[in-house]
């Protein structure tokens, strides 16, 4: 006669065989979840990161990210140095001052991108301006957490110009590129190519009517926008960061593949753009900020010790910075890829 089971057997029958199948199954690794904040609001020049994204090359890596729009290169830095963020695409030189000042705070940057300097004084072609000791007496504008504002005491030191005798006004980032057509301010700070294509989604042609005094044509031959991320993210979960250079790296050979079809992915994330100024933007960017000759040698992602060092004594000294940061304390190339995975021409 077959023996029945009552029903408590059954149950505990049940529990069995389901935790010997937990264990028997294999482990499933976690992915670690990061938060990224990005330079400034979406344009062609990020198109690389949602590539990224949406490719499934951070979750490869084992990354759930999360990228958020930003409001300066400058800020992107300040808010992972508070926790707020795990990375971010942040101008190095503000985290060279941060670190100046704040050893144990500041982010370390892992990934070079744009590595000639953008910073720029925009300016009307008719109007008084016309080199840089004439910014003395007038009114110069732009968003609290600009990257060309912060570098100001550093430009007018190289470039002889007595700062106190300069009038800095603060102005929302929407409102740059008009107020200097309207005459409401003498000159605005940028990055050159966010205000050139900033005033052409505004109707004004600035290639024609404005002129440009470059940081970079003053002494100032300083690197700018690059991968940082938290000293917490490093020490804890340096695969992590190692994976996420690599899924961005992947990204910009994606782009470089078809740079115009990189733009659908900018779009998907701010449809009411103009795909056609931003795809214009993209390619002057690589053409003006990511494609130092230093490139073919170092491949992009790095750095050259030698310039960096000397990028952080023009800070220290134009700034009287209370420290001079080592070179390690700013950048670890540890991170990259090999070599023969960097992208050694961009345009």
């Amino acid at each position: 006669m077959p023996k029945h089971l009552d029903r408590r057997q059954m149950i505990a029958g049940s529990l069995a065989l389901g935790s010997a199948g937990l264990l028997a199954s294999p482990a499933v690794a976690q992915a670690t979840r990061m938060k990224m904040i990005l330079n400034w609001r979406y344009q062609g020049p990020q198109s690389w990161f949602f590539i990224a994204q949406d490719r499934g090359y951070f979750k490869e890596a084992g990354i759930e990210m999360d990228i958020d729009q930003g409001d300066g290169s400058a800020a992107a830095v300040s808010k992972v140095a508070s926790g707020a963020y795990d990375c971010g695409f942040g101008d190095i030189n503000a985290l060279i001052q941060l670190a100046a000042n704040k050893p144990n705070d500041a982010p370390i940057g892992v990934q070079m991108l744009f590595n000639s300097p953008p910073f720029t004084i925009a300016v009307k072609k008719d109007g008084p301006i016309k080199k840089p000791k004439d910014l003395e007496g007038k009114t110069i504008g732009g968003p609290a957490n600009d990257g060309a504002l912060k570098l100001f005491p550093a430009f007018c030191k190289l470039a002889g110009v007595d700062m106190s005798k300069v009038n800095i006004l603060n102005m929302q980032p929407n409102l740059r590129e008009n107020m200097l057509q309207r005459g409401q301010v003498d000159g605005v700070f940028g990055f050159v190519n966010t205000i050139r294509f900033s005033a052409r989604l505004a109707n004004i042609n600035a290639d024609q009517d404005w002129m440009f005094i470059n940081y970079g044509d003053y002494g100032m031959d300083l690197y700018s926008n690059c991968m940082i991320v938290s000293r917490k993210l490093i020490a804890s979960n340096p695969n992590a960061v190692r994976g996420m250079v690599r899924a961005i790296n992947r990204g910009l050979v994606d782009m470089l593949k078809d740079p115009k079809a990189s733009i659908d992915f900018v779009v998907k994330r701010e449809p009411l753009i103009k795909a056609d100024i931003e795809y214009d933007r993209l390619i002057a960017t690589m053409q003006a900020e990511m494609s130092h000759p230093e490139v073919a040698k170092v491949g992009l992602g790095d750095i050259d010790d030698a310039r960096l060092k000397k990028s952080i004594e023009v800070l220290v000294e134009a700034d009287k910075l209370p420290r001079t940061p080592d070179i390690k304390e700013i950048f670890d190339r540890s991170f990259l890829p090999p070599m023969e995975e960097r992208i050694k021409k961009i345009a």
